[in-house]
């Protein structure tokens, strides 16, 4: 996990990297929860960005809780969850230890980031001020779609400024603090903030435009 101290745009809370061993194996959704299945779910729509197949935004980590929680009352054994942060870094780089799933750069046609804000090389910035469609990108090598950019994506774990330290399991690092983390980016953020290793954090009560999440599943 983390990012070497040579990646163009790394921060000091991404590492040094380390190695993690996941305890036993996961599942998780192949793209962000759609704002049509969060309205069977919960009945409503937060999200500023109107769409069925659009990520659900302007959620907070304890409305993605309630959420999980409804849709496993409605589908027993279903035992659905938001994936620890080491879970989805793992699921992210899929085998890779470059900056990206596809490699050192990204480009528009592969990610949906702010267009102003392109990685050096990485190829011209596209306007898109706002989520698209789950799955307009293409997918990593192991089939999950937008990993990189398009709305931040919610993990169960409490933040800390640094990975190490955490669980060496994959499992969830949780204590009394309030503020939660998210990964991959989103349409207002720079490239380089769409980095497998980038982290950020935020109140686990406060939604906001740019964030949505994935569900999980643990093997038994």
């Amino acid at each position: 996990m983390g990012s070497p101290v040579t990646e163009r745009g790394r921060d000091d809370d991404e590492g040094s990297q380390h190695m993690v061993t996941i305890s036993k194996g996961f599942w998780l959704f192949d793209t962000a929860c759609t704002q049509a299945l969060w309205k069977s779910v919960m009945g409503d729509n937060p999200s500023r960005f109107k769409g069925d197949l659009r990520p659900v935004d302007r959620v907070s980590w304890s409305e993605a809780e309630r959420f999980i929680v409804l849709i496993n009352l409605f589908v027993p054994g279903l035992d659905l969850k938001l994936p620890s942060e080491v879970q989805w870094e793992y699921a992210c780089r899929a085998g890779t230890t470059t900056a990206f799933n596809l490699g050192d750069l990204i480009d528009p046609t592969q990610a949906n980031y702010e267009e102003n804000y392109p990685l050096p090389d990485g190829g011209e910035g596209v306007q898109r001020p706002q989520t698209v469609n789950v799955a307009t990108f293409p997918p990593n090598a192991w089939g999950l779609h937008e990993m990189h950019g398009n709305v931040w994506e919610l993990c169960e774990d409490v933040y800390h400024p640094s990975e190490k330290g955490g669980p060496d399991d994959g499992t969830v690092r949780m204590d009394r603090q309030s503020r939660r983390v998210l990964r991959g980016g989103s349409w207002k953020d720079p490239a380089a903030d769409c980095r497998s290793a980038r982290r950020y954090d935020f109140y686990e009560d406060l939604p906001s435009h740019d964030f949505g999440f994935r569900c999980a599943r643990d093997q038994d």
